[in-house]
């Protein structure tokens, strides 16, 4: 028997990784874990690893093949994106980290157009603030409470890894991903698939 559809759904706007990809930024998360003790920061798993262009937050059932149409004008005319996941980094600096991550870029700088364009058009779905600075990225790690002697070691890992290159691959399409939270960890699931043809 299915499940009733609750009345609003947990969603968020992202490009997904290909596997291979999250295998390599998976050993560098490995490599960042051993550098601190476990309780200093709150890792994300290989399932939660995408490359997020809006969280929108709690949106209503009915509203998605709305939401979808929105996403599909906005992304019209913007090619596939040649990504390439490369370097650690941390948000908002090295100095106090609060989030580890994986930079993402693409080629011809047309990542952010997406973002943007994705933003504007959600805007009247969500009540979530929209990103003051949109960088691509992959979230490896939320940081609880670090000492300062961890926070060095963090860092000097991530200067090691200035040049890592964890992978590229055409990102050809953009997913609206449903998130169910459960006592297990997050549970995800892609609503819509829009591709970037142009």
């Amino acid at each position: 028997m299915n499940e009733p559809v609750p009345k609003a759904l947990r969603l968020f706007i992202a490009v997904t990784i290909p596997e291979k990809v999250k295998t390599e930024i998976e050993k560098a998360q490995s490599e960042l874990r051993r550098s601190v003790p476990s309780a200093r920061v709150r890792w994300t798993t290989r399932e939660q690893f995408h490359l997020t262009l809006r969280f929108l937050g709690s949106v209503e059932s009915e509203r998605i093949d709305a939401l979808t149409e929105a996403v599909r004008g906005a992304c019209q005319g913007f090619a596939a994106l040649e990504l390439r996941a490369e370097r650690i980094g941390f948000f908002p600096g090295p100095r106090r980290p609060r989030v580890v991550w994986a930079g993402i870029h693409d080629q011809e700088g047309q990542l952010g157009q997406v973002h943007r364009a994705v933003t504007a058009a959600t805007q009247g779905f969500t009540t979530e603030p929209p990103e003051k600075e949109f960088t691509g990225h992959v979230t490896l790690g939320r940081i609880k409470d670090i000492k300062r002697a961890e926070v060095e070691a963090l860092a000097r890992l991530a200067t090691g890894m200035a040049e890592r290159f964890f992978g590229a691959w055409t990102g050809d399409k953009v997913e609206i991903i449903r998130s169910e939270l459960s006592p297990t960890g997050a549970r995800y699931s892609s609503l819509a698939a829009i591709a970037l043809l142009h």
